[in-house]
């Protein structure tokens, strides 16, 4: 049995903070220490640096209505600096260890959904009014309001859906997955490669980068998203100097045996000043006078709903991941972080990187033992350094970045099982919200489907008081949106 020594008055109270910084992030109050908040930094930044790359290729590998595409090197660059100033936002202002970026999900909505209907520079100006309405909602309290009207699990059953999204655009981009060429004549619309077969090498690039980072996520090292298409690139890079396989289309002719999007090459330089050209160039009002009021109306409504549950989401677990919640289950300073997430949102639009939104990727950083917002000036400032460090992002093909696509996706789809599957009054909307996303292509249809179907079955079900009234007006909103082309025809 060990003796504590007297009290001389001498000692520090360990409880006490030993400076002004330690005071303003509560650092010594918190139970953590510096060495855990740079050690938690980094662990968040080498767990979700991937975003670096990936944002890039979903995006840069979209055209916009006027068939534009947006340049891959400044994406990178965009990416990082709006990654590192909203995460080191979150640092200073929500002083709570959790990293912002490009959200997955969101960016893939932007790309494959908006974008198609008007320019990039109105897609983002959507994202931009999204994040300032995000920001009025919590400075109003109705944010909350609102992410009470949904149900839980069909909270839970949006991420789950966009998980699943993730996953087949990863399959598609990567060609694992294809159209069958006479699918007008079968009735099997989709198939395993070319013919059913893995025949070309940018595919077994592909196949090999998936089963590295599927054993590097089930040993559970840190970084294994990121490792995984850092090998699978320079496994590529390998394969394409002695193939010389070459891109998918050669002067305008398809090569199904290509590479997708980018050709696999070493660079000629690695570190290059950042193209930031792509800072400022959105259109608030520009997708209002293109396609009408309610497709940017309902745009902007689902991109709202995706950031809400998003960083709900996650705020809470990574608080519960930390013991740092109260006992409404609130993590400190909830306002300000709600605040800032808002704030990151608009200023992804404005960067056109897509709206900015935290990541579950921080609960890395916080089992490493951060607790505090100093954890997010580490993670931040190495973002800020991946700005010069974008000429990589061309390097590196689809093959290799889908990977990524597809783990993600699996994580996002294991809270499936917080669903109560048995009560069909919330299992048969959650499963249309999980379907319908990545079989129309589609996260808004997956979103609408879910609401109106939940709001429908508890009016026949005669539990409409179980309905918030919010929620009728949300169903009410997907039912015009559902139904947009029939009005528009009738109005036009």
């Amino acid at each position: 049995m060990s003796i504590a020594p007297p009290d001389n008055g001498t000692a520090p109270d360990p409880a006490q903070p030993r400076s002004g910084f330690d005071r303003f992030f509560e650092i010594t109050s918190r139970g953590s220490t510096m060495s855990r908040e740079v050690r938690g930094g980094l662990a968040t930044f080498f767990t979700m640096a991937y975003i670096v790359v990936l944002n890039p290729l979903i995006l840069g590998g979209a055209v916009d209505g006027d068939g534009k595409q947006l340049a891959i090197p400044a994406l990178a660059a965009a990416t990082a600096l709006v990654a590192g100033l909203m995460t080191i936002l979150m640092g200073v202002v929500g002083r709570f260890p959790m990293a912002l970026a490009a959200g997955l999900g969101v960016n893939a909505l932007v790309a494959f959904e908006i974008a198609p209907e008007m320019t990039w520079a109105d897609a983002m100006g959507l994202v931009v009014i999204e994040g300032v309405l995000i920001a009025i909602l919590v400075l109003t309290g109705l944010r909350t309001a609102v992410f009470r009207s949904v149900p839980t699990q069909l909270k839970t059953a949006i991420g789950v859906g966009i998980g699943l999204f993730l996953t087949i655009i990863g399959l598609v981009d990567a060609g694992f997955v294809r159209r069958v060429p006479d699918a007008a004549n079968t009735t099997v619309p989709v198939g395993l490669g070319i013919n059913g077969k893995i025949v070309s090498w940018p595919m077994l690039v592909f196949v090999v980068g998936l089963l590295v980072t599927i054993v590097l996520v089930v040993r559970r090292v840190r970084g294994a998203i990121l490792i995984g298409i850092l090998a699978s690139t320079v496994l590529a890079i390998i394969v394409e100097a002695i193939t010389k396989v070459g891109p998918s289309f050669v002067n305008g002719q398809p090569n199904p045996k290509g590479w997708s999007l980018n050709v696999p090459a070493l660079p000629e330089k690695v570190v290059d000043i950042p193209d930031l050209s792509l800072l400022g160039n959105f259109n608030v009002l520009g997708s209002w006078s293109r396609v009408g009021w309610l497709v940017p109306l309902m745009f902007v409504f689902t991109l709202m709903i995706t950031d809400f549950f998003d960083t709900m989401g996650t705020m809470v677990a990574i608080g519960q991941e930390g013991d740092m919640l109260d006992e409404q289950g609130t993590p400190p300073r909830a306002k300000e972080i709600l605040l800032v997430d808002s704030i990151a949102a608009a200023a992804g639009g404005a960067a056109s990187v897509s709206s900015n939104t935290s990541y579950i990727e921080s609960a890395a950083g916080v089992a490493e033992g951060a607790r505090t917002g100093v954890a997010n000036l580490v993670t931040g400032a190495l973002f800020l350094l991946a700005m010069f460090l974008a000429p990589l992002a061309v390097v590196v093909p689809f093959e290799a970045a889908s990977t990524a696509l597809v783990v993600v996706g699996f994580l996002m789809m294991t809270a499936v099982r917080t669903i109560d599957w048995t009560d069909y009054e919330i299992a048969i909307p959650a499963f249309l919200t999980i379907v319908l996303m990545p079989f129309t292509y589609s996260i808004s249809n997956g979103i609408g489907a879910g609401i109106i179907t939940y709001v429908l079955v508890k009016l026949a079900k005669g539990k409409a008081r179980e309905v918030h009234p919010l929620l009728y007006f949300v169903a009410l909103l997907f039912v015009l949106y559902f139904l947009r082309g029939p009005i528009e025809s009738a109005v036009l």
